[in-house]
């Protein structure tokens, strides 16, 4: 039956839509440019540096804890975005502390980030969500340095560790890698999950009431004294002795820390997490973050989350940072494959654990 005239054009406005929802998804599957790196690829380099997989857990931070409380939002930051976190009040956080790698079973005694992803539920259904890490610089500037490190790290079979020759020639070759390198080995290293900074590394945007946009960081300063591990003595302590230590500071009282904003100032590269920003910055303190319960991840309810640093309000946008797309395309892919495996164990022993 031919269509009438006079439906023409809305037939061919649908046309139009499913055309580009249909282009939509054939570029995120990367059908239109093959060189772009997707989430899967990343997904697999990740569980081939791992050395096997670890069905059920994260492709990367495999090992943590769940942890909720709420952000007491001092109303400071209303001044730089519109982001319903802002005014001032609470709203109800679900958290989870992890350690650097894949593998579920490694011992916390390594000299690796200590990392902090957070959801936080917002009014009006809106969330935001953040991937957040001790270290405030990354260990490359865009996906295919890290997925080229990944591979230069898959396992020996004969040693179970990486080749050295390949990862030196690595970092030779990337000279921020390697400053991350040295950063890892000479910075301290927190002694607990509870008395570091967790810093946002890559550059957001916030957007205010009258649609002015500003580069900024954050970072997570806590309350807690700092004090840092000997890192001579990690091999000898406990295989879950951060994650006990979190427990035990969370019977004992909530933890707090501070979300601080740094903005830009002009010629800060917001498109290189590998690049520090020095010197002095304006800082606003916008609010407390309280975590005042933590449990295991089959006794608590982060397990399924997914944090993904894209998830942002109305408010909050993305910099032009590379690496941004390529977190938020790898969690989602690593969602998705431990969505199929099925739940998985704890991987930290506990008598009791859960609070």
């Amino acid at each position: 039956m031919p269509v009438p005239t006079r439906d023409l054009p809305r037939y061919a406005l649908i046309l139009a839509i499913l055309g580009i929802v249909v282009l939509a998804f054939a570029w995120a599957a990367g059908f239109l440019s093959p060189a772009r790196i997707g989430g899967g690829t990343i997904a697999d380099a990740l569980e081939g540096a791992n050395g096997q997989v670890f069905p059920g857990f994260r492709r990367a931070h495999a090992k943590g804890l769940c942890v909720t409380g709420r952000f007491e939002a001092n109303g400071a930051g209303g001044e730089i975005s519109r982001a319903a976190l802002f005014p001032k009040g609470v709203v109800p956080v679900i958290g989870r502390f992890s350690t650097g790698g894949g593998n579920p079973a490694a011992t916390d005694g390594r000299n690796v980030f200590h990392a902090l992803g957070l959801r936080f539920a917002l009014p009006d259904g809106e969330e935001w969500r953040m991937a957040i890490d001790h270290t405030p610089i990354f260990i490359v500037s865009n996906p295919a340095d890290f997925l080229a490190l990944q591979r230069a790290s898959v396992p020996d079979p004969a040693t179970g560790k990486p080749d050295p020759e390949r990862m030196k020639a690595f970092a030779a070759a990337h000279p921020e890698t390697q400053a991350f390198l040295d950063y890892m080995k000479t910075a301290p290293l927190p002694a607990s999950f509870a008395n570091g900074t967790y810093y946002s590394i890559n550059a957001f945007r916030f957007i205010d009431a009258q649609g002015r946009s500003r580069l900024v960081r954050w970072q997570f300063e806590p309350e807690a004294p700092f004090a840092a591990l000997d890192k001579a003595t990690l091999d000898k302590r406990p295989k879950d002795f951060l994650f006990h230590d979190l427990l035990a500071r969370v019977k004992q009282g909530p933890l707090r820390w501070h979300m601080v904003v740094v903005l830009a100032n002009p010629g800060d590269r917001s498109d290189n997490a590998t690049v520090r920003w020095t010197g002095s910055h304006r800082t606003i303190d916008v609010g407390t973050l309280v975590l005042d319960h933590a449990a295991t991840e089959v006794a608590g309810n982060c397990r399924d989350y997914n944090y993904d640093p894209l998830i942002l309000p109305r408010g909050v946008a993305a910099s032009d940072d590379p690496i941004l797309a390529a977190r938020s395309a790898a969690y989602s892919a690593s969602f998705r494959r431990r969505a199929i495996e099925g739940p998985h164990p704890d991987a930290i022993a506990t008598a009791g654990g859960a609070r």
